[in-house]
């Protein structure tokens, strides 16, 4: 076997040695020959048995798993994108095409380095750090792996790009602006119930309870239960909608991507900046968090089981807390009473109102 490392002295100076694969060079720090030579040869000694050791983990690896030593990660993508449907499946083609990555998918999995994972975090975005560490644990899980390349602690801290709640200004400037009915009710109803964009697209007439004057779904997300009240503005336009079938026809069928698109090119011809549909979620969250809102209903409505991510999407509003001494005197005189909330809502009166509005618009 050649030796990885040869030695050459410069100058009469200092010993150095090369290595003979990447070309690095490095000094000995010492003239002495015989020191030199011992030096050299501990250096070729720690590279054969570093060699010996993989090899042998090869074979045991064989042993467990013949396609483990020339699996690439193109071959765990391919796997993953197979196993799942709908946007996930989107998603994930679309981080196999991440500019960053090209050099990772020829890579075999067994033979990647912490420091090569690390650099493309680095050159990439923020998706690609949390595709690149799902990826990595995929692989890990499915004990493609035989330990992990990168510890949980050391892979760099998620940052994302800081988040803000719509404002109703800002809402008014985009409904006025908009022409298209269908799109304009949708950005309604995403103010009134703090909805995701994909989840109130994809509502239909049969997911509204006008009896109880809820809107029921299941969050395409998270798989959880979603059930925002329907107030009177919100059932102003939802009258507007289709009695039976999807509530919005045509926005069912536009990817999430281009439906983000269209509200952004809507946005930047207003002046809005830093606005995206999912901050009419935060910003739901936000007046809700400011009314005093109980935070119980907060997560009902947002579909979230988890409180801390109800804070965290309401961690932007300014909410004036009351002493306790005045809540207490509050909740006393309160004593037993009871709040009804209003239930005539006349809803076959507002369509016929929404109908007959459309109609004199049609004429004009």
């Amino acid at each position: 076997m050649k030796p990885q490392y040869r030695m050459y002295r410069r100058g009469g100076g200092s010993y150095y040695i090369q290595n003979n694969e990447t070309g690095q060079q490095e000094s000995l720090q010492t003239k002495d020959k015989n020191h030199a030579t011992r030096l050299l040869n501990a250096k070729n000694e720690a590279a054969i048995l570093a060699g010996s050791n993989l090899q042998v983990a090869r074979a045991y690896m064989v042993a467990s798993d013949p396609k483990m030593p020339e699996r690439t990660w193109q071959d765990v993508i391919d796997f993953i994108v197979d196993q799942k449907s709908g946007p996930n499946r989107r998603r994930w083609k679309s981080f196999s095409k991440d500019k960053a990555l090209p050099s990772l998918w020829k890579m075999r999995v067994v033979d990647t380095r912490a420091d090569q994972l690390l650099g493309l975090v680095k050159q990439g975005t923020v998706s690609t750090n949390v595709y690149l560490r799902r990826l990595h644990n995929f692989a890990l899980d499915m004990n493609w792996l035989p330990w992990p390349i990168v510890a949980k602690k050391l892979w760099p801290k998620i940052k994302y790009a800081e988040k803000r709640g719509i404002t109703g200004e800002e809402h008014q400037k985009i409904i006025a602006r908009e022409t298209n009915p269908e799109r304009r009710d949708y950005y309604e109803v995403l103010w009134y119930t703090g909805g995701s964009q994909s989840d109130v697209a994809h509502l239909h007439a049969e997911d509204l309870n006008w009896k109880d004057r809820t809107i029921s779904y299941r969050r395409k997300k998270s798989g959880s239960d979603a059930m925002p009240r329907i107030g009177k503005k919100l059932a102003a336009v939802l009258a507007r909608r289709p009695e039976s079938g999807p509530l919005f026809p045509y926005l069912i069928t536009v990817l999430e991507k281009d439906r983000a698109t269209e509200f952004k090119q809507r946005c930047e011809g207003l002046g809005i900046m830093d606005v995206t549909l999912h901050c009419y979620r935060y910003g739901w969250a936000e007046r809700a968090a400011e009314a005093g809102y109980p935070e119980r209903h907060a997560q009902s409505n947002l579909g979230h089981g988890s409180k801390a991510v109800a804070r965290a999407y309401a961690k932007r509003a300014k909410v004036k807390t009351p002493s306790l001494e005045d809540y207490e005197e509050v909740q006393k005189n309160a004593g037993d009473k009871v709040i009804h909330l209003p239930q005539d809502i006349d809803i076959e009166g507002q369509r016929l109102q929404a109908t007959q509005s459309s109609a004199a618009t049609a004429t004009i």
